[in-house]
């Protein structure tokens, strides 16, 4: 199921179809479930129960939003092999941010990394989703 996204900012990924076409690419072999969000945070379900997208949103909501002095702070970059961005992970190991590679205008991973933070924490306030792809 693909839900058009709304495009809010002037960052945001080229849009939802390109979006779910780069996690398409990347999640393909693994054949796990996931969702995405409408500003490019990934949550892959590798225990889907019940409803995805009801599912994937519970995790973000704990897991999205970025907090002061705690481990939602913390993150990690790598670049896609193909150079068409980095996937940014956070405190949940199945909760991940793509950036693409024409978003940040510094191509360093402090700020790919903080680019990426700052749309999952977007993703986990807003929590809207934009494609389930249910591999059950």
């Amino acid at each position: 199921m693909t839900v058009r996204g709304r495009v809010r900012d002037h960052d945001r990924v080229d849009d939802t179809e390109h979006l779910v076409e780069v996690w398409q690419r990347i999640l393909a072999p693994s054949g796990v479930s996931w969702v995405l969000f409408e500003n490019g945070t990934c949550v892959m379900l590798k225990e889907p129960d019940g409803e995805l997208a009801g599912q994937a949103t519970e995790i973000l909501r704990q897991y999205g939003p970025v907090r002061a002095g705690g481990p939602a702070g913390d993150f990690g970059t790598r670049a896609l092999k193909d150079g068409t961005g980095w996937l940014v992970t956070g405190h949940h190991p199945d909760v991940v941010t793509y950036v693409g590679s024409d978003e940040p205008a510094d191509p360093s991973n402090l700020a790919v990394g903080l680019h990426g933070r700052s749309k999952r924490h977007r993703d986990g306030t807003d929590l809207q989703v934009v494609h389930v792809e249910d591999a059950r």
